[in-house]
C-alpha cells in the first residue's frame, strides 16, 4: 500500500511492483504527482512545482529497472543556456548549460579570472560527491553509517559539517556575484545558505556536471508516465481516496482507513506524505512522538509564493529559466525564516521565472505560460507555527501578486501589459492542496549541521511502515526524492529476504 502518488510514492510503487509485490497507490487529490503539480487554465499549461530536471541519470535508471527505457516513454531536452542571472548591479549572465563552456561565460559576464574562482570551487564540490554519493544520498541514514565516515578524517575535512555553504563558498569566490549565485543554491533545499551544511555544495555541482534538462510539454508529464508504469505492472492507481490513518496490528502496520471509513488491509504502508502530516496524523499515539520531537527541532523548510502568467505576446528570446536576484539576500532570507523581526512576506525578493518555449503548453503562438516564483514564509494562520504569515489574509495575495510583477518591470523585464489572466498561488494553497504543514515545500530545511540526522528516516518507528519523498531522507527535489524511492524498496526487499519484522 502506497499512501501518496507524488513522484516518490509512484517510483516507489513502481520498484515494488516490478519485484513482485501487489501494489495499490491512494491519492488524495484527483489527479497524481503531488507537489509535481500542474496547472491548465484556458489551454495554458502550467507546471506548478519542479520545472526542470537534473541528474537524469536516476530517472533513467529508475525506468531501467522497472521495464522499458525512459527514452520509450519520455523525451528529456538539454537547455542550452541552464539559467540567466540577473544582478542587482545589472550584470547578466547566461549560465551555459554544458560544464566544459561554463568557466568562459563566467569570465565574459563577470570578469576575468571568475571561471578559475567558479572552477576551483566545483572541484571542491566534486570532491564532497564522491564522498557522500554512496554512504549518504544512496543509503539509508543510519548512525553506523555516519560513524563510518566519521573515522576517515580525509572525508571529514572534505565535507567541512562544521562548516555553511557560505562559508565554503567565500573560501573560494571573491566575486560577491559569484556568492550570490551558490547562496541561491541552498534554496533548493528549502534552506538558508548562512545556515545550510557545507554539503550543499553538491548541489550546484549535480546540476552543471548532468545539465539542465525539460520535458516537452511539462513536468507534469514524468507523473504520468510513472504512473502509467505502475499500471503496467499490474499496480492499482486510486485517486479522489483520502488516508486518514495507518492502521497498526501486533505492533506493525497493517493497512489504511480512508476518509469514508473504508479500511484497507496491507502487509507494507509506504507513506509519500509529508513526514510531520504521517506522525502528526496519520499515525499518532506514543509510537511517533519520538520521530514528532525530532520534527519539530528541525527548522522548517521555507515555503513559496507562485504567479501562473498567461501571457499574450510575451518578450522575446527569453531564456527557459531566469532568476533576478534580489538587492539585499540575507534580508530576504531573514523575512523568510523569521529572524531580525518576524516572518514576513520580502519586501524585494528573488524572482526565478520559468518561461518555457514549448508550443504544447500555450494554446498558439505569440503566447506564453510564466511561472513566477518567490521564496516565502510559511503559512502559519494563527501564530501557532511560530514564524509564519497569514496567506488567506484579505487582499494579501493579490497585492503581492501586483507587487511581485512591479518588481519584475524595475529589473527589466516588464510583462504586465502583456498579461492575459494570473493565477496565485500562496504557501496556504499549497498546504491544502498537498497536506504539507505550512506550504512547506521541502518539509524540514537543511538548517543547521545536525539537519541530516533530524530528517525522518526512510524505516520507521513502526515495522512495515516506510516513508519516501522530500519530506525524509534524503531531502526534497525530484532526483533525490526518486533516490528515496530506490532506498525504500530496497529496505523492503531486504526485510523480506532476512524474514525479520519490517
Amino acid at each position: 500500500m502506497v499512501v501518496g502518488a507524488g513522484v516518490g510514492g509512484l517510483a516507489a510503487a513502481a520498484r515494488l511492483a516490478a519485484d513482485g509485490h501487489e501494489v495499490v497507490v491512494l491519492e488524495q487529490a484527483d489527479a497524481v504527482g503531488g507537489k509535481l503539480g500542474t496547472e491548465v487554465v484556458d489551454g495554458f499549461v502550467f507546471d506548478t512545482g519542479p520545472s526542470l530536471v537534473t541528474m537524469p541519470w536516476v530517472l533513467e535508471e529508475l525506468f531501467a529497472a522497472t521495464g522499458a527505457p525512459l527514452a520509450d516513454v519520455l523525451e528529456l531536452r538539454r537547455l542550452a543556456v541552464a539559467c540567466r542571472y540577473t544582478f542587482p548591479d545589472g550584470t547578466v549572465l547566461d549560465l551555459p548549460g554544458d560544464l566544459a563552456d561554463v568557466p568562459a561565460a563566467l569570465d565574459a559576464a563577470l570578469g576575468p579570472g571568475r571561471g578559475a574562482q567558479w572552477t576551483a570551487f566545483l572541484g571542491r564540490a566534486r570532491a564532497v560527491w564522491d564522498v557522500t554519493r554512496g554512504p549518504f544520498l544512496e543509503s539509508p541514514i543510519s548512525a553506523r553509517g555516519m560513524l563510518r565516515l566519521s573515522r576517515r578524517l580525509g572525508d571529514v575535512a572534505t565535507v567541512a559539517p562544521w562548516r555553511s555553504l557560505r562559508g565554503l563558498g567565500a573560501r573560494y569566490l571573491e566575486d560577491p556575484r559569484l556568492r550570490l549565485l551558490l547562496d541561491r543554491y541552498a534554496t533548493y533545499t528549502g534552506s538558508d545558505p548562512r545556515a545550510a551544511p557545507a554539503a550543499l555544495a553538491t548541489v550546484p555541482w549535480a546540476e552543471q556536471a548532468w545539465g539542465s534538462w525539460y520535458v516537452p510539454g511539462g513536468l507534469g508529464r514524468i507523473a504520468e508516465v510513472l504512473r502509467a508504469r505502475v499500471e503496467e505492472l499490474g499496480g492499482e492507481v486510486r485517486t479522489g481516496a483520502r488516508v486518514v490513518e495507518v492502521l497498526v496490528a501486533d505492533g506493525r502496520a497493517a493497512g489504511v482507513r480512508l476518509a469514508d471509513g473504508t479500511t484497507l488491509d496491507a502487509d507494507v504502508v509506504v507513506a509519500n506524505a509529508d513526514a510531520a502530516e504521517v506522525y502528526g496524523h496519520l499515525l499518532p499515539g506514543r509510537r511517533a512522538a519520538r520521530a514528532r520531537r525530532s520534527i519539530a527541532r528541525a527548522t522548517p523548510s521555507l515555503a513559496g509564493f507562485v504567479l501562473l502568467l498567461a501571457l499574450d505576446d510575451p518578450p522575446a528570446d527569453q531564456p527557459h529559466h531566469q532568476v533576478l536576484f534580489a538587492e539585499d539576500y540575507d534580508e530576504e532570507f531573514d523575512a523568510v525564516f523569521g529572524r531580525r523581526g518576524p516572518a514576513r512576506p520580502v519586501e524585494r525578493p528573488t524572482v526565478y521565472v520559468s518561461a518555457p518555449d514549448d508550443p504544447a503548453v500555450v494554446p498558439g503562438p505569440e503566447t506564453g505560460a510564466w511561472f513566477v516564483l518567490v521564496n516565502a514564509p510559511r503559512h502559519d494562520p494563527d501564530g501557532s507555527r511560530g514564524a509564519g504569515v497569514d496567506w488567506d489574509a484579505p487582499g494579501l495575495a493579490e497585492a503581492y501578486a501586483d507587487r511581485l510583477l512591479d518588481l519584475m518591470a524595475e529589473r527589466g523585464l516588464d510583462v504586465r501589459d502583456r498579461v492575459r489572466h494570473r493565477t496565485v498561488l500562496t504557501p496556504a494553497d499549497l498546504e491544502r492542496r498537498t497536506s504539507t504543514p505550512g506550504g512547506s515545500i521541502y518539509g524540514t530545511s537543511s538548517n543547521g549541521a545536525r539537519a541530516a540526522f533530524l530528517r525522518p528516516a526512510n524505516r520507521s518507528p513502526v515495522p512495515g511502515l516506510y516513508l519516501v519523498g522530500g519530506s525524509a531522507h534524503p531531502g526534497g527535489g525530484l532526483p533525490l526524492v526518486m533516490l528515496s524511492a530506490r532506498i525504500v524498496a530496497d529496505l523492503v526487499r531486504r526485510d523480506d529476504a532476512s524474514g525479520q519484522p519490517r
